[in-house]
């Protein structure tokens, strides 16, 4: 009987090898095969891309160049603080006007273009207010009314308080000074005090016998 030749062609292998591959790794095969199209085609696509997003077109076909990016630079105020303590004229009992005596002791308003400027009395028998700045007669009559409202202890009203080791006319005083406040705030525009036309900065003394008073002025806003 005569025998088979079972032998197998080297191309047989190869290709057996070959299907035996795609079987285990087909991600790999289809990789392999998609390779050049990739290759080709996308990096045309990309580039066409890259161009469309350059140029900017509008009916009938009329493209533009792409314009340079402006950078914006952020507007980044220049905030300040100014602290200062304050000395004002010493005074009896009395409303005053201090308008004047503030702006010449704070030469720093004129640096702010926007601000607040805050005024505390460091005491608890005097005050500070905004009011009339042109008749002085307002002045006299706040004072006068705020003695009515407020008695001293003395004569028929001796003993109206408990607290009298400061003279008759301290406990009122203390009353005065929660009643009209010990500070104040003023808006800074331009280098200058925001108040109204008729308006103006008082100190408010309430103790009979003359005092010298502190005052902090604080000033915070954007300079010029």
């Amino acid at each position: 009987m005569p025998t088979q030749n079972t032998t197998i062609s080297p191309l047989t292998t190869v290709f057996l090898i070959f299907l035996f591959l795609i079987g285990l790794f087909p991600s790999l095969f289809h990789s392999i095969v998609w390779a050049p199209y990739h290759l080709i085609f996308r990096s045309s696509t990309h580039s066409a891309a890259k161009v469309a997003d350059s140029v900017h077109c509008t009916p009938p076909s009329i493209c533009t160049p792409p314009q340079p990016q402006q950078q914006h630079t952020p507007y980044t105020a220049k905030m300040s603080w100014t602290q200062k303590t304050l000395t004002l004229p010493p005074s009896s009992r009395g409303s005053y006007l201090i308008t004047d005596s503030i702006v010449s002791q704070l030469p720093e308003i004129k640096t702010y273009k926007t601000g607040l400027l805050h005024l505390f009395m460091q005491h608890t028998s005097a005050a500070l207010s905004l009011n009339e700045n042109w008749d002085e007669d307002v002045r006299a009559d706040m004072s006068d009314a705020l003695d009515r409202i407020v008695e001293e202890d003395k004569g028929a009203r001796k003993g109206l308080y408990r607290h009298s080791a400061e003279g008759s006319d301290d406990m009122p005083a203390h009353i005065k000074s929660a009643l009209i406040g010990a500070s104040v705030t003023i808006p800074i525009t331009n280098g200058r005090l925001a108040t109204g036309t008729w308006q103006g900065i008082w100190y408010l003394e309430f103790r009979a016998a003359r005092h010298t008073r502190k005052v902090v002025a604080t000033i915070q806003g954007e300079k010029m």
